[in-house]
């Protein structure tokens, strides 16, 4: 079970009532309460027991039994009240949007903690961390628009340099205040990449 501090889940808790905006080529931007969802994946990893298959509609149940942890993928996608009811297009906005969620807001607690970093050692694995969910949020957002034009070839491509970004961090500055939510936009963008497989059959 991964450890959080009291002051990384203050801060994360905070952001839960700040709107952010997804920017969508052609499009009005969507709205969404950031780290809503980070409330409920902190749960998640306290209380991981709470993923069941019981209420799970069958689309999420087949999604979720393709990824690695059952439960953190179905809480993810419930924690999106439009989820229940969605089709596989709507499911993926629902993940997708997740990822967005999850990684803007990992590079504002970047940020935040970057001006507070002290030793140059601490401060050069920021920043490397902070480039590195650049380009995982300049990738849900291609994948975002790619969804609008109902182009769906690359979306497990792009949901999977996301998750390189991650990934990226993590080896760069193990141990760091970032675990949590590395691990995190891994789990939603491994969710992302079994749902953009159901429309090429891949």
């Amino acid at each position: 079970m991964l450890d959080f501090g009291l002051d990384d889940i203050s801060y994360i808790s905070s952001l839960s009532s700040r709107a952010t905006d997804i920017p969508v080529e052609g499009k009005t931007t969507v709205k969404h309460h950031s780290l809503y969802c980070f409330v409920l994946l902190i749960f998640f990893f306290v209380h991981p027991s709470r993923g069941s298959k019981n209420n799970v509609t069958k689309l999420v149940d087949q999604v979720c039994a393709k990824t690695s942890n059952y439960s953190f993928c179905v809480e993810s996608l419930y924690s999106d009240p439009h989820a229940p009811d969605s089709d596989r297009y709507g499911l993926a906005y629902v993940a997708f949007r997740l990822a967005y969620l999850n990684a803007t807001s990992t590079r504002d607690y970047i940020t935040k903690l970057l001006k507070k970093a002290s030793s140059t050692p601490y401060r050069m694995h920021l920043q490397k961390c902070a480039s590195d969910y650049e380009k995982a949020i300049s990738a849900i957002e291609i994948a975002y628009n790619d969804l609008n034009s109902e182009t769906f070839f690359d979306l497990a491509d792009l949901a999977g340099v996301a998750s390189h970004g991650a990934e990226d961090c993590q080896a760069t500055f193990k141990g760091s205040p970032l675990d949590f939510m590395n691990n995190a936009l891994k789990g939603l963008c491994e969710i992302c990449v079994v749902i953009s497989k159901l429309f090429t059959g891949s």
